[in-house]
């Protein structure tokens, strides 16, 4: 390359790398519409419940009371039962994660109970995600697991009981290695 296209190159690079900077470090424009949000919204927002339970809000359920939310609010998606593989299955699949056909679901593939009930918590009903009470969510969670044979009919589940369900897969899982990347930004 001549020294001519060189200076050309690297004029270039300094250009696009000075303009980059001045993008990074200017502020956006604000527009004087709302507001920061307060600590209890922003807390409200975190539903992310840890496989631990931690964080897990009061509230109960059973497999009994669960039934019928089940039916009314997931079985358009899953199904009467949760086990038709003409819907996103939710029970059976026991014994299938080896093989070439395997099923996942709650009781063959799931690993904690307090992030099954966090997943429905803020996904669930697919039409209408995070519309069901905290009750509600324990009372599914309830129900889908004792369709999994995994918790008795008449359970209660609660802040309490939820992270003491041992999950089939529980231990189905390989540990990840890697030092924890989340801790490095606390």
């Amino acid at each position: 390359m001549s020294r001519p296209k060189r200076l050309q190159v690297a004029s270039l690079v300094a250009l696009v790398f000075a303009v980059g900077t001045s993008l990074a470090t200017a502020q956006l424009p604000t527009y004087g519409v709302g507001r920061p949000p307060t600590t209890e919204e922003v807390q409200a927002w975190d539903l992310t419940t840890p496989p631990d339970g931690r964080g897990l809000p009061p509230g109960s359920g059973t497999a009994v009371l669960g039934q019928a939310v089940y039916a009314e609010r997931c079985a358009a998606c899953h199904g009467e039962t949760g086990e038709d593989p003409n819907y996103s299955r939710l029970v059976g699949g026991h014994g299938t994660l080896a093989t070439d056909k395997p099923i996942q679901t709650i009781g063959s593939f799931w690993q904690y109970a307090p992030t099954l009930w966090s997943y429905i918590r803020r996904a669930q009903p697919f039409d209408n995600p995070g519309s069901l009470t905290a009750g509600q969510v324990y009372a599914v969670t309830a129900y889908l697991l004792h369709r999994n044979g995994i918790i008795g009919e008449q359970d209660v589940l609660d802040a309490k009981t939820l992270p003491l369900v041992k999950m089939p897969n529980h231990d189905g899982f390989m540990p990840d290695p890697r030092p924890d990347v989340g801790q490095a930004w606390k």
